[in-house]
């Protein structure tokens, strides 16, 4: 993520249009409970607004001004504005996000098109191009988005290829139900990250990870039809660039 600080404004909660600030790729976050770590933060950010397009960049700091507020850059206005829309009171970390469009074009975008103007009294370095690049690749990794190269989940297909060259495990026959077996987790994965990308869906009903086995996870819905729903729409989903989520029924 960029460390340097954002060129957008921050206000209250509230739609962006009735704010009188014109819609945008950048979308103005507030109200996040102020206890989560920054990285976990980020992350979480990303998984859970990942769903309506392509994100360029997650903005948090940890300074006392930015507390409790995050920025998201989408690469175009439409996934901004959907995000808005079904995001805004969401429940996330156990406060109600109010979410507005950002009153000022973001660093980074003001970069791609060519307006970016450095302001006055900002002391930072300019990160290196190898480290750009590398970052810039990282992003565009971590977004490739749902279903990509997508296991089926069910007996008789092929094993799933982990980056790294890892293998994940596959039970040999597979009864489909209401639970789903989530495997190649980052072992800094927490309850709350799976359950804010899993309770998007209907019939959630919880997610259990096992202490003893990080990586792993079963998350419970009401039935059959609500763990498939959901399996489809979240399979292949890349927590971060080395982590691409397998998920299969549970075996019973």
């Amino acid at each position: 993520m960029s460390g340097e600080a954002p060129a957008v404004g921050g206000g209250g909660g509230g739609g962006g249009e009735a704010n009188g600030i014109p819609p945008n790729v950048t979308i103005y976050i507030n109200n996040l409970n102020e206890k989560i770590k920054l990285e976990e933060l980020k992350k979480s950010l990303n998984a859970v607004f990942s769903q309506f397009g392509k994100i360029l960049d997650v903005l948090a700091f940890k300074t006392l001004k930015h507390k409790g507020q995050a920025w998201v850059v989408f690469e175009d206005v439409a996934s901004a504005t959907e995000a808005l829309k079904r995001m805004q009171d969401f429940p996330f970390y156990d406060k109600p996000m109010r979410i507005q469009y950002a009153k000022t074009k973001s660093d980074v975008i003001a970069k791609a098109d060519g307006t970016f103007v450095p302001r006055e009294k900002r002391k930072r370095v300019d990160e290196k191009p190898e480290k750009k690049q590398k970052r810039e690749q990282h992003h565009e990794a971590t977004q490739m988005g749902m279903g990509v190269n997508a296991y089926p989940g069910v007996y008789g297909a092929p094993q799933l290829p982990i980056a790294g060259g890892q293998r994940v495990m596959m039970p040999e026959i597979i009864v489909p139900n209401n639970i789903l077996f989530v495997q190649n987790l980052p072992h800094e994965t927490t309850p709350m990250m799976l359950q804010m990308l899993f309770c998007q869906y209907p019939g959630f009903k919880e997610v259990r990870m096992v202490e003893a086995k990080p990586g792993i996870a079963f998350v419970e819905y009401g039935d059959e039809q609500q763990a498939a729903a959901a399996m489809t729409q979240l399979q292949g989903f890349k927590i971060t660039k080395e982590n691409q989520m397998v998920i299969t029924y549970a075996k019973k």
